[in-house]
């Protein structure tokens, strides 16, 4: 389990932070924190980080995309400082290859778990198709089915883990149009170039995505445990403030706040 650290700073510092705090304001001099997040956090992390940034006046800079491609970006050297992955795999790459860590966890050798993931088959309103569901699936009329790409989006290995499990992933493999990261394969089925989509729930209850369709939550039992986790990057800089954060994000009120966002709370 993370082990939040305890500090308490002289009261003179408690001022000028609290002063920091209210304004809103980053700290002086301060470099921002970089942050790599997984796609489906693009709807879920800039409301909490700007939380973040007035409760402990620490600024951010955020890169989403898929978690294989962040992966690789931090393999290649990119200078970033946190690394919220949508799986626990491709953080563990990372730990084993020294290139990161989970240092303050009870077992510094995995990724701390910070949320799990929902999948939904998600479509569009109005159109001449039967409401989402897993019959959905089976219809011939579904021509176009959008999901992220499994070999670097843990949403798309789970999208194609429930295909397989329904027997459906032979046929409608054909009929598959394949987005980059699970924020494209909801791209594709928001703007009619897929007639449905699974996709995350993140994605799924963002305000855009709800007043223009609806969806349907794919049984957990049909595709593996979307785990996610989160580990600092080696080389940072910035590792107090890399631990704040993490524990910030793991804080009942923010694990309240994932949970509204699609995405169930770690703890």
């Amino acid at each position: 389990m993370w082990t939040q650290r305890r500090w308490s700073p002289p009261i003179g510092v408690l001022i000028a932070a609290a002063a920091i705090a209210a304004s809103g304001l980053p700290i002086r001099g301060q470099t921002p924190l970089r942050v790599a997040a997984a796609a489906d956090l693009g709807p879920v992390l800039p409301p909490i980080l700007e939380q973040f940034q007035a409760a402990t006046g620490i600024s951010t800079e955020v890169t989403y995309k898929s978690s294989a491609v962040l992966t690789t970006q931090i393999q290649n050297g990119a200078p970033f400082d946190v690394f919220f992955s949508a799986d626990m795999g491709f953080p563990k790459r990372l730990i084993d290859a020294g290139l990161a860590d989970a240092a303050g966890s009870a077992d510094s050798t995995t990724a701390i778990l910070y949320a799990k993931g929902t999948l939904v088959l998600w479509e569009r309103k109005g159109t001449q198709l039967p409401a989402p569901s897993l019959d959905l699936l089976r219809r011939p009329a579904l021509k176009r089915l959008a999901i992220a790409d499994p070999e670097r989006a843990p949403y798309g290995r789970a999208a194609v883990a429930a295909l397989t499990s329904l027997h459906l992933y032979d046929e409608l493999k054909p009929r598959i149009v394949t987005g980059e990261n699970i924020a494209q394969a909801a791209q594709f089925a928001y703007s009619g170039n897929a007639d449905a989509g699974l996709i995350s729930m993140t994605s799924a209850v963002t305000p855009q995505m709800q007043s223009a369709g609806e969806y349907f939550v794919i049984p957990r039992d049909l595709y593996p445990p979307i785990e996610q986790g989160v580990v600092i990057v080696s080389s940072t800089k910035q590792r107090d403030a890399a631990h704040k954060l993490i524990d910030y994000i793991l804080s009942a009120p923010v694990q309240a706040e994932l949970a509204k966002s699609g995405l169930t709370p770690a703890k």
